[in-house]
């Protein structure tokens, strides 16, 4: 586009390779392949992992696929589609992050040919969806029902998902902490619509496990003595030699401004003359914070959090 005496400008980028029609398909083909190709070597019981560097100079041992896909950085958007479609297993699943690329890339590898043979891929598209019904209608067939209240049962079904993971040397222990992790996320009355408060849809129980469950870890101690904590822990190092480590059904404040003085909004010169103006303002502050502290006594909590700053005078007044 020009206007008359002026310089041409270019409303879109010329830059980049434009693909299209048969070189478009195999581009995107590639790229997908090349993606599972990558973790291909992380899936079966002889699964290998693979050390990751990140950004921040740390190293991550792992084969679960989707977390190494995360730390991949790619620019094709076939590429990113595939690293999208993991972390949705991911999320929806939890598990089958590796085997669901592994798959969509030998998929995709297997429409190469016939795209080479002029099949359209409307007439492809078809061919797969008549595949997936009939892999549906297998697997619904040689399925065996369980009992989701027997532990031994779920116990089993649990070991299949961490048999091939890095912590399967403890896979006892991890099996029966994720199974009460489970229990207690899903525990409480149960409904019609709903089992303690987990909605349930098209008769499957959806529970958001990454939300009320998470995985803390704490320096110092072996892996045998993990364990799953029926309450909320704060792993926070302790400010007062009387604070208690462990609160049964606690009075709980919480609270979004700062426990600390308050200071001016704008700038503020005070002028001192004697030692004593000195120690009088910190009079005024230390007076300040004993009154907030004092308000907060009145309400007889048993913990306090607030998203803001604390001053140290506070520990000392507690």
């Amino acid at each position: 586009m020009q206007a008359p005496g002026q310089m041409p400008v270019f409303v879109m980028n010329t830059t980049p390779e434009r693909q299209s029609g048969r070189k478009a398909q195999v581009a995107n083909i590639t790229a997908a392949k090349t993606v599972a190709d990558v973790i291909r070597t992380c899936l079966g019981p002889k699964a290998m992992l693979k050390m990751i560097l990140d950004p921040m100079g740390g190293i991550l041992l792992t084969n679960d696929g989707n977390a190494i896909l995360r730390e991949i950085d790619v620019a094709h958007p076939a590429a990113k589609n595939m690293i999208e479609l993991s972390r949705t297993q991911d999320e929806e699943v939890g598990d089958g992050t590796t085997s669901v690329i592994i798959l969509a890339g030998e998929i995709l590898a297997h429409t190469l040919p016939l795209l080479e043979r002029s099949i359209h891929p409307v007439r492809i598209i078809a061919g797969l969806n008549a595949a997936l019904v009939t892999a549906l209608d297998t697997v619904n067939r040689i399925s065996i029902p369980i009992d989701t209240s027997s532990d031994q049962d779920m116990l089993a079904l649990i070991k299949t998902a961490i048999g091939t993971k890095f912590v399967a040397r403890w896979s006892d222990l991890m099996c029966s902490l994720a199974l009460k992790a489970v229990r207690t996320v899903t525990q409480g009355g149960e409904t019609a619509q709903s089992v303690g408060g987990v909605p349930i849809i098209n008769g499957m129980t959806t529970i958001d496990i990454k939300r009320y469950a998470r995985v803390e870890k704490v320096a110092g101690a072996t892996i045998e003595e993990s364990q799953v904590l029926s309450g909320v822990l704060i792993n926070k190092d302790i400010t007062h030699p009387k604070m208690r480590r462990r609160i049964a059904n606690p009075r709980i404040i919480l609270l979004d401004c700062p426990l600390e003085y308050k200071k001016g909004e704008s700038q503020t010169n005070i002028e001192i003359s004697k030692e004593a103006d000195w120690a009088r303002i910190l009079e005024i502050e230390e007076e300040q914070i004993k009154k907030i502290c004092e308000k907060l006594i009145e309400f007889k909590p048993d913990l306090i959090i607030t998203e803001k700053g604390v001053s140290g005078t506070h520990t000392l007044m507690a």
